[in-house]
């Protein structure tokens, strides 16, 4: 059997892990973080993802969990509403929390699959039989094929692809998530405050007792500490500081989170996935940012794609990385370009085009287009065909060169 070890147990990893032992491949997934990661901001799926879901057999327990928000309103300083968005325009077809994700998506892998946490690749070395492994424990392996699935700032494409900075494309924007109290007492609905260049606000979840505070801000490149995340809340509460409405609350209440993220918004731009053995998957390859709304449909999507090809390819890893490339090239780019129109919209930059956004948003119910912006958001999940590759037999049976 063909050996792959899969870096990080998010979405993408384990999605991939799942359709790899489907195929007669043996995973192993290394996760840096303890243990499966809990929490986290509520992630959607469009389109080509909901097949994808299905034909993983997860979609029911997906949607067993989905948050079921409704309405977002943009409120003004004085918290009175002045323009409103659907419930799929930022929630898609399926909303679930990341982290209620994640352990679905374990569960159905870890009967089979080799879950190595607590631990990272610190050198790869290739030759032209396999990929020999080294970790940050010391350990040492061998595996035939290794594929990054380890999110914006993958460690697997530093090693194999070179460093972040070639590839990283800031749009200009950071965001920060975290939960908090329910203290607006949204009921399956977010509320969100703009300013220019700033947009704060929080939405309800895990059935209205809690939320998720949402910070994001236009910036240019900060220079911080990824790992001090008490110094990242410090530099959100600064950020924010002065700001009327609601945000004295949640700024308070993401400084005691259990939970927090922060990152910039950024896009991964690359001309090819792949390197001889090692591929990237999901953020590692193609992240669209936050804001397109599409990471979490890229992912699934993305090891569906890649797996579906290894196993059409009959085991020549070259032929199948070459298809995936091909196959997924149109699709994260529109999910891109979307990233950096929502930018514009979600996180306005002066008074004048947060009044025209407000306005448009309020006339837009009664205009013959008003299905606009959730048609937009389909076609882009729907911009790719995919093939129905459990069906289909490999095209001829070699071993991977």
């Amino acid at each position: 059997m063909t050996t792959v070890l899969i870096s990080g147990a998010s979405v993408a990893g384990p999605a991939l892990a799942y359709w790899l032992h489907r195929y007669g491949y043996t995973p192993t997934v290394v996760e840096r973080a303890p243990a499966p990661r809990p929490g986290g901001y509520a992630v959607d799926f469009r389109g080509a993802s909901m097949t994808v879901l299905e034909r993983m057999g997860i979609l029911a327990k997906v949607q067993e969990k989905a948050t079921h928000l409704g309405e977002v309103e943009y409120v003004n300083a004085a918290g009175k509403r002045v323009a409103s968005t659907s419930s799929t325009a930022l929630s898609g077809e399926l909303e679930i929390l990341r982290g209620d994700l994640v352990d679905i998506l374990y569960a159905e892998t870890s009967d089979n699959t080799e879950y190595v946490f607590g631990d990272s690749i610190l050198s790869l070395t290739e030759d032209e039989t396999g990929v020999d492994v080294v970790f940050e424990s010391g350990r040492k392996r061998r595996f035939d094929l290794v594929i990054g699935a380890d999110g914006l700032h993958s460690a697997v494409r530093r090693l194999a692809f070179g460093p972040e900075s070639s590839y990283l494309h800031d749009l200009g924007y950071y965001v920060s998530v975290s939960t908090v109290a329910n203290h607006m007492d949204l009921d399956y609905a977010g509320r969100l405050y703009n300013e220019p260049g700033k947009t704060i606000g929080a939405y309800s979840s895990r059935q209205n007792t809690e939320a998720k505070a949402l910070f994001y801000f236009s910036s240019g490149k900060l220079d911080y500490d990824r790992r001090d995340i008490p110094a990242q809340k410090e530099l959100v509460a600064a950020q924010f500081a002065g700001i009327g409405w609601e945000a004295p609350r949640l700024i308070e209440g993401m400084r005691n989170a259990p939970d927090f993220y922060f990152d910039s918004v950024s896009q991964i731009k690359m001309d090819r996935y792949s390197r001889g053995r090692i591929a990237l998957v999901g953020d590692a390859g193609y992240c669209a940012s936050p804001l397109s709304g599409m990471g979490t449909s890229l992912a699934i999507v993305g090891a569906y794609v890649l797996a579906g090809e290894l196993h059409l390819a009959g085991g020549d890893h070259v032929r199948a990385f070459e298809a995936y490339d091909v196959r997924m090239r149109d699709f994260v780019a529109a999910c891109q370009k979307q990233g950096v129109e929502g930018a514009r919209w979600f996180i306005p930059a002066t008074k004048s085009f947060l009044k025209l956004r407000n306005l448009m948003f309020r006339m837009l119910p009664y205009m013959p287009w008003r299905n606009m912006i959730d048609e937009m958001s389909l076609k882009v999940g729907n911009a790719i065909e995919l093939r129905t590759y459990e069906d289909l037999q490999p095209l001829r049976a070699v071993p991977p060169r």
